[in-house]
């Protein structure tokens, strides 16, 4: 078990003089973190590789008691930006003269002291680990039922990034400026300016690598090519991490997904499943708002035996209902398999995995139920106003004839006068 102390270093010169000096400037930025433990006696060891940094030797010599962690970065070039923490052992270690850890060299796993005991080192050790992983922010955004792609691209032809499929509801553009394309072997997105952006022509918007503040701005590009512009905005977030080192293409983890490495391709199927996700949203939200209207109409019904809505009102149900199916069904393409999935099958897998984390199939059986509910409703009432009007003729029908019976009662009545 670790706890931070705030011990002097004035009591230890040999520590003091190491932690205020510079090391040599390098002419190549670089970052580097190193740790040094000493603790003859414990034999639980940690398997950490640690990088020497520099070919300059660096020597430590500590004293014995008690044992001490130093922690020390630097990120490079000529600046020096420098940082430490002095970590403190609960457990003690019995006396030894002095230990002395070349700086230039590697430290191996028989240098480092026991953390704590064996218990929880691993943990420890993955905690690190999971921390220090670059991560890519996704975030989703629905505010129109329509985008004009072919004007917004004409205004950004030089982010625009031309299409690998056949697919032509939605365009990506990049932003900012990156050597390499992400594609795991070169640069990487994480940690880098570079933002994509994945625009559809359904309204939904999904960026990639974009900071809080600057969100604003990109929707901001969309909006002067959007139509059908919505009263609230729909959004969610999730997040990508890239790990070259990780032994299998994709795994999952929880509202996040791990790679190896995030591409291009990687980017267009995330966010086509992302950008049918929060479409997805809004037209459940809308069908949940037609229910609501139809449960009321109903209550009513429950307590006055009669309803009064009116035959425009119905009709204007009718229309949005189907509406709301065909641009689930046909915009949105909820049932269409990407065609970078069917080339390669990593992407296959990232696609089948989104839209079952995100219940694409399950939220379009519950909406498709909720209409059928509707529709259900719609039938009713318009039965019942069919049936209106049939009495209503009905009844001109009765008055009509009564009126041409009284008609000839009276002529004949005048004519045997």
């Amino acid at each position: 078990m670790w706890r931070p102390t705030a011990r002097s270093l004035d009591s230890h010169p040999h520590l003091k003089s190491m932690l205020l000096s510079p090391p040599p400037p390098r002419a190549k930025p670089s970052f580097f973190s190193r740790s040094i433990f000493t603790s003859p006696n414990h034999h639980h060891h940690h398997h950490h590789r640690f990088l020497s940094p520099s070919s300059t030797s660096h020597s430590l010599t500590l004293p014995n008691p008690p044992s001490i962690l130093i922690l020390r970065s630097f990120a490079g070039g000529g600046n020096l930006n420098c940082s430490f923490g002095v970590v403190h052992c609960v457990s003690s270690v019995s006396s030894a003269a002095y230990t002395t850890v070349p700086w230039n060299q590697p430290v191996s796993c028989s240098e480092i002291g026991d953390v704590g005991g064996s218990g929880g080192s691993e943990a420890e050790l993955d905690f690190v680990d999971n921390a220090a992983r670059p991560y890519i922010p996704v975030r989703a955004f629905f505010f129109s039922t329509s985008v004009d792609l072919k004007s917004l691209v004409d205004q950004n032809k030089q982010n625009f990034i031309p299409p690998t499929s056949r697919m032509t509801n939605y365009v990506l553009l990049k932003f900012g400026d990156l050597k390499a394309e992400p594609n795991g072997l070169g640069s990487s997105l994480s940690g880098s300016d570079c933002v994509y952006m994945v625009v559809f022509q359904y309204g939904s918007i999904v960026l990639f690598n974009v900071r809080d503040h600057d969100v604003d701005g990109f929707l901001k590009i969309v909006e002067k090519h959007a139509s059908g512009l919505l009263p609230e905005m729909r959004k969610d977030e999730y997040e990508v991490r890239e790990k070259p080192t990780l032994s299998t293409w994709m795994q999952a983890g929880l509202d996040h997904i791990m790679l190896q490495y995030l591409n291009i391709d990687g980017i267009r199927t995330i966010g086509s499943v992302l950008g049918q996700s929060i479409a997805l949203d809004y037209y459940v939200r809308q069908v949940d708002g037609m229910v609501a209207e139809f449960t009321d109409i109903n209550r009513a019904m429950e307590k006055t035996g009669t309803f009064t809505m009116e035959r425009k009102k119905l009709f204007q149900l009718v229309g949005k209902a189907n509406s709301n199916l065909a641009d689930v069904i046909l915009k949105l393409g909820l049932f269409e398999r990407s065609d970078i999935a069917w080339k390669d099958a990593k992407y296959a897998q990232i696609w089948e995995y989104l839209r079952d984390e995100f219940e694409l199939t399950q939220r379009f059986a519950s909406l498709d139920f909720k209409l059928k509910f509707v529709e259900h409703n719609i039938r009713f009432l318009q039965e019942i106003l069919q049936n209106r009007k049939s009495d209503f003729l009905e009844w001109l029908i009765i008055l009509l004839i009564g009126a041409e019976i009284l008609i000839s009662v009276y002529d004949i009545a005048h004519r045997s006068l």
